[in-house]
């Protein structure tokens, strides 16, 4: 099995052309034409996920954030990214990033938002122009209705945060939700205009918080938070299109945010 293999699965379910013009999504650093021993998967790439790839004999590193988003002038020891290009060079480690294309494709980032929230009837409700069933955020239907307090708790238990940051407490019950992973409030207008009840994204600035009172129910759980659970499509694409390559979900944490 090769790099470019593996490559062309995940291309194959998100598109480049999907992502959006600022992004740098797919071969990062590497030889397509290289063998692979292994794929860590991850959230985001730095030294410490080189060397779990190294430890585990894995040869490529597929993330959901991309390492390189602008060019680089210097390779030295200046920086992390810099550091990080160097060591996956010196241990001929492959880098493909999966970023806004996966956000943007049907059963991608938003769409295992979801189905961790156990919503029902998932669709796009921001779709990408001149895409085919593309868009940047979804909305569904929970089982049943729940308070606003209840929801919350569900989301937080769901994603393992300790706090989330809301606006004032809906006084109607939570059926609908909208989901953006990351950075989510581009999306709010959008979601209050799909009469969604509700929306989770993982930050959002603090004046957009402002005169949404009743209108919806704001959840914000942290970035890295809201998109944890990208690595579990990339494995399930790689075990179904490569089959028999090791796959591993990386084991280190990158949320570089920390709660005290």
């Amino acid at each position: 099995m090769k790099i470019k293999e593996v490559l062309s699965a995940l291309e194959r379910f998100a598109p480049l052309p999907l992502q959006e013009g600022w992004d740098n999504a797919g071969l990062q650093i590497g030889l397509t034409e290289a063998e692979v021993s292994g794929a860590l998967l991850c959230l985001d790439v730095n030294e410490a996920i080189v060397d779990e790839a190294i430890e585990k004999g894995c040869n490529l590193i597929v993330s959901h954030h991309p390492l390189l988003f602008k060019g680089l002038k210097t390779i030295s020891d200046g920086d992390y990214v810099q550091r990080t290009v160097m060591k996956a060079i010196m241990n001929s480690i492959a880098i493909v990033s999966m970023h806004t294309n996966m956000d943007n494709a049907k059963g991608g980032v938003n769409y295992k938002i979801a189905e961790h929230l156990g919503l029902q009837e998932v669709k796009f409700f921001a779709e990408k122009p001149g895409a085919v069933e593309a868009g940047s955020g979804v909305v569904g239907l929970l089982p049943e209705p729940m308070s606003a307090t209840a929801f919350i708790q569900l989301v937080k238990e769901r994603f393992g945060v300790k706090c989330a940051q809301c606006n004032q407490l809906l006084q109607r019950p939570v059926r609908k939700v909208a989901i953006c992973g990351g950075s989510g409030d581009f999306l709010l207008g959008d979601a209050i205009a799909q009469g969604a009840d509700a929306f989770i994204t993982g930050e959002m600035h603090y004046h957009v918080y402002f005169g949404q009172e009743q209108k919806i129910q704001i959840c914000v759980i942290g970035h890295y938070e809201s998109e944890q659970f990208t690595s579990e499509i990339f494995k399930s694409i790689i075990e179904d299109e490569c089959p028999g390559l090791p796959v591993m979900i990386a084991q280190t944490s990158t949320n570089p945010i920390i709660y005290l």
